[in-house]
C-alpha cells in the first residue's frame, strides 16, 4: 500500500474477486461492458487471463481516508505482447538486442479486447475537482506500481482521448492508431443507411446480402436469455475452428463464454447462421454498451461467400439502427470495412518507459509514426462509400 496524496491511498490486488462488484462498478460503471467487474471476473475466473497465461492481474485501487473506493484501473503484469493489438514487438526486440530486458511489463488494458474505454476509472458522482484529483492519483499510481515491479515499461492501450491526454500530462508517450467504426446519425432503417451510400457501393452491399439469403442460410440475432447453452457450445466450436485456421491461439476458454452468458446476458448479442437442416455454421459475438455495439469475435465451421460481412457488419448495423445506438465498433484492422460503411477513426495508447535510452528511441518512433497514421486516415477517408463526407 502506498500513499498517493494526503487523503488518497493506492493499493494493488492480484485478482478482481478481491474487490466487490458493487465497489468496482461504482467507479467503472456498467454502460461500458468491458470494464465491468463481471467481464473482467469472467476472464480471470475462467482461466483466460491469468498469470499462467502471461496476464497476472495487478489492478490498481485508490481509496479515500475513510476507505471508500474512489478509482480503479485494470492492470496486468505481462510476460509477452500477445492479445494487445497495439504492437510493441519491435520495441522489445530492439531493447533486448541492446542488452535490456523488456519483459515483464505492465499493461493497463482489457485483455484480448481492442476497444476504446476508460482506463482511469473514477466514481462519476464525485465533484469534478475530486474526480480530477483521483484520476491524477491513478495516473501517478500506475507509474509507482511499474517502479515497484522494476519493469521496463507500462502501456495503457485503447484509453479514451481524455485519459490519453491526462496520461500525456503525466509524462507518458502518446501514440495513435486506426480502427474502423460505423456511425449512426439516426437512420430510420437499413435502407436509409443504404440510401446514404454511393450507388455502386449500395448495389454491392445489396448483392452480398442477397447472395447470403439465396444460399438458404438463416441469420438470427440472439440476446439476453434467448442465448442458450447450445448456442455457446456451437459458438465455441466456431471460435476454435477460426483460431486454428488463422494460426491463432484460442485465449478464451469455454467457461468464459458460459460466465458471460450467465452474468451479462443483457449486454450480449450473438448473431448465428443456420443451415436449412438446423445445423449452426457460423456466429459473431457482440457486446452492447449504452450507445455502442462492439463486434468482438467471429467464427465459422463452413465457408460461405459474404457470410462474414453479413454476420459481423450488416447485422451489427441493423441492430444498432433498430436500437438507437450511435456507433458500431467492429474490432481491429480491416480496410475492407470502409466499403461497408465503417470509416477510419483514431485510437490511442500511452506508454511509460523506464530506461531513458529506450524512451528516447520509442519517442522518436512515435513522433515519426503519428503523421503517417494521420495521413493514412485522411487518404482512407477519400475512399468513403458515402455520397457526402
Amino acid at each position: 500500500m502506498a500513499q498517493t496524496d494526503a487523503a488518497l491511498t493506492l493499493s494493488v490486488i492480484d485478482g478482481i474477486e478481491q474487490v466487490s462488484a458493487a465497489a468496482w462498478d461504482a467507479c467503472a460503471g456498467t454502460a461500458h461492458p468491458f470494464t465491468r467487474h463481471a467481464f473482467l471476473h469472467a476472464l480471470e475466473a475462467s482461466g483466460s487471463a491469468t498469470g499462467r497465461r502471461g496476464w497476472l492481474p495487478q489492478h490498481a485501487l485508490v481509496h479515500d481516508a475513510a476507505g471508500t473506493l474512489l478509482g480503479v484501473a485494470p492492470l496486468y503484469l505481462k510476460s509477452h505482447s500477445f492479445g494487445e493489438y497495439v504492437f510493441d514487438w519491435s520495441w522489445a526486440d530492439a531493447y533486448e538486442r541492446a542488452g535490456g530486458q523488456y519483459y515483464p511489463k505492465l499493461q493497463a488494458a482489457v485483455p484480448f479486447t481492442p476497444v476504446t474505454g476508460g482506463r482511469l476509472l473514477v466514481r462519476p458522482d464525485l465533484p469534478e475537482a475530486e474526480r480530477e484529483r483521483v484520476a491524477s492519483g491513478l495516473a501517478d499510481g500506475l507509474v509507482r506500481v511499474a517502479q515497484r515491479h522494476d519493469v521496463s515499461s507500462l502501456h495503457v492501450t485503447f484509453p479514451t482521448r481524455g485519459d490519453w491526454s491526462r496520461l500525456g500530462e503525466h509524462g507518458f508517450l502518446q501514440r495513435v492508431g486506426l480502427q474502423y467504426h460505423f456511425t449512426n446519425p439516426g437512420y430510420a432503417g437499413f435502407d436509409a443507411f443504404l440510401g446514404a451510400l454511393k450507388a455502386q457501393k449500395r448495389k454491392q452491399i445489396r448483392r452480398e446480402r442477397r447472395e447470403v439469403a439465396d444460399s438458404g442460410l438463416t441469420i438470427q440475432r440472439l440476446t439476453g436469455r434467448d442465448i442458450e447453452p447450445r448456442h455457446w457450445e456451437a459458438f465455441y466450436d466456431f471460435y476454435l475452428a477460426t483460431a486454428d485456421k488463422r494460426f491463432g491461439f484460442p485465449y478464451l476458454t469455454p467457461d468464459f463464454f458460459e460466465r458471460l452468458g450467465e452474468t451479462m446476458p443483457e449486454q450480449t448479442l450473438l448473431v448465428m447462421a443456420w443451415r436449412p437442416d438446423g445445423q449452426p455454421v457460423a456466429g459473431a459475438l457482440n457486446l452492447v454498451g449504452s450507445d455502442t455495439l462492439y463486434g468482438r469475435i467471429w467464427g465459422c465451421c463452413e465457408e460461405h461467400r459474404f457470410l462474414h460481412f453479413e454476420c459481423c457488419y450488416y447485422q451489427a448495423i441493423e441492430h444498432a439502427i433498430a436500437h438507437g445506438l450511435t456507433r458500431v465498433e467492429a474490432g481491429a484492422q480491416g480496410e475492407h470495412k470502409i466499403q461497408r460503411g465503417y470509416l477510419p477513426v483514431e485510437t490511442y495508447s500511452a506508454h511509460w518507459i523506464a530506461d531513458p535510452r529506450l524512451r528516447a528511441g520509442v519517442a522518436d518512433f512515435i513522433d515519426r509514426e503519428r503523421p503517417v497514421v494521420r495521413a493514412e486516415r485522411a487518404a482512407l477517408m477519400g475512399e468513403s462509400p458515402f455520397r457526402t463526407a
